[in-house]
């Protein structure tokens, strides 16, 4: 939305080979590693989430599990066959990613090193390897925020209606870009091109495009978290107190850790070009949002990595100047991204054998999630074998988390364990057990949590779970627990065991 004195800046031809090379180069590294170790605690939940589709669950949209499905149908119900897809959508972030650098001016130069930048990020690598709900909105994110760079660029009205659609799919995956919109909304109106928001009626079609556009896709997963009391606050509180101010303070300091403190100089030579270039004023709202985001989750709660898509669009601003310099310093760029992929992939993929996990859990403490869970499975089948074969008609297999129950749902069939229940999250709307279950109820819960148990009666420790690696995750030395059965009717007490 450029006055007619100015200028609107000259794109760049697209650097497509090289920046396509670099893309496929991470999938297949990402595809290579994706078998080493096992499920995310997280994947075995999508996977059962995905058997039991619905227009949303109570912490999340329905999206992430579907493409769970999705990819298990299409690849099969293994670690590499549900981690096809993250690894092409992040083929898809590294584009999007140099695009936003041609977007902001850069040449060939710059657009590949935005590409290279973005597959050594740890977080890049991290949530490539692994299929999550933050895997598809870094993807989408970016997407928005081109879309948005194109508008502010050119003021083109067309550009409307898809920026819409992509908000509304992005809602369908996560309601965190309802975050994205106001800071980019409030970067617009103070920091963006002159006439960005004028107070004419032909000015507002453009943003009531975008909102017809994303009711399609947005409504659905919107009217369900409506009509059940918007249960995904509920759990945003949830994590808003788990993370307290200590976590707040260090949200900061994580995020640039994760993105990679070796690709520092392109971020921060993104915020001089956007804050002080004039050239770029117009581009000027993404930072903002960035700065936005930062002291929402600082204010607020919430995860540190959730402004890092913004960081992308940041360092991408800072690839240009570098442009020059990589033609007489070409070893030392090498030296520097090499430098980032290595200390990114030990970080962030399951590069180190899993007795080795202590160092990058203190980073990543997803790595740890990966392991134990056909153990997990198995120590609960031989907790299920000490029920009388007699009694196991009328048994519960119950568990505290849906880590535990993704996982006996995947392994427990063929060790003859039943389907579990559970309170925790979506899971509990799959319940409660029959009120004619009236035999013995096996639990797991985590080691030294033992509140599932005050439910229920006579209850005893028949087995624990040792993923066999000494990793200390939270299911490791979990407890396998058989009680003679509720203290009351299933359909009574089911409301008790519903956990966010």
């Amino acid at each position: 939305m450029h006055t007619r004195g100015d200028a609107q800046p000259c794109l760049r031809l697209f650097a497509a080979g090289p920046v396509g090379g670099i893309a496929a180069a991470t999938a297949t590294l990402l595809i290579a590693l994706s078998g080493r170790y096992g499920f995310h605690r997280d994947e075995l939940y999508f996977l059962l989430a995905g058997r039991h589709p619905a227009w949303g669950y109570p912490d999340q949209p329905p999206l992430t599990p579907l493409l769970a499905r999705l990819g298990a149908e299409l690849f099969g119900s293994t670690p590499t066959g549900v981690r096809i897809l993250p690894a092409l959508l992040t083929a898809v972030t590294i584009t999007l990613t140099a695009l936003i650098a041609r977007e902001l001016g850069a040449g060939r130069g710059g657009q590949v090193l935005a590409a290279g930048a973005a597959a050594c990020s740890g977080y890049t690598l991290g949530i490539g390897h692994l299929l999550s709900t933050a895997t598809f909105d870094l993807t989408v994110w970016l997407a928005i925020i081109l879309l948005t760079l194109r508008l502010l660029r050119t003021g083109e009205f067309r550009w409307w209606p898809c920026l819409g659609a992509l908000v509304g799919i992005a809602l369908l995956n996560k309601l965190l870009v309802l975050g994205l919109l106001p800071a980019l909304a409030l970067g617009a109106l103070t920091a963006g091109p002159r006439g960005f928001f004028v107070p004419r009626l032909r000015a507002l079609l453009g943003p009531l495009t975008a909102v017809l556009a994303a009711l399609p896709f947005a409504i659905p997963t919107l009217w369900w978290q409506a009509v059940r009391g918007w249960p995904e606050l509920t759990v945003a509180h949830g994590i808003s107190a788990d993370v307290g101010i200590g976590g707040r303070l260090l949200a900061l300091p994580m995020q640039l850790l994760q993105f990679s403190p070796v690709l520092a100089p392109l971020w921060l030579t993104g915020l001089s070009r956007l804050s002080r270039r004039p050239e770029l004023r117009w581009a000027r709202p993404v930072a903002v949002a960035w700065v936005v985001l930062c002291l929402l989750v600082l204010a607020g709660g919430g995860k540190g990595y959730y402004p890092i898509p913004l960081l992308y669009a940041i360092s991408a601003a800072g690839c240009e100047p570098y442009a020059h310099w990589i033609r007489e310093h070409r070893a030392k760029l090498a030296g520097g991204l090499l430098a980032a992929l290595l200390t990114s992939a030990l970080a962030a993929l399951p590069v180190l054998p899993a007795s080795a996990l202590t160092v990058p859990m203190a980073v990543d403490p997803d790595l740890g999630e990966e392991v134990g869970w056909p153990q997990l499975a198995r120590a609960t089948a031989s907790g299920w074998e000490a029920i009388p074969a007699d009694q196991r008609t009328n048994a519960v297999l119950l568990t505290a988390n849906y880590g535990e129950a993704g996982a006996i749902a995947r392994y427990g069939p063929a060790l003859g364990l039943p389907a579990p229940y559970s309170g925790h999250m979506g899971l509990y709307a799959w319940g409660p057990p029959s009120a004619a279950a009236t035999g013995p109820v096996l639990l797991v819960h985590p080691a030294g949590y033992p509140e599932l148990e005050q439910h229920f009666t006579a209850c005893h420790t028949v087995a624990r779970v040792d993923n066999g690696h000494g990793t200390a995750n939270q299911e490791q030395h979990a407890a396998v627990v058989l009680c003679a059965g509720p203290d009351r009717p299933w359909p009574v007490l089911w409301p008790l065991l519903r956990r966010y």
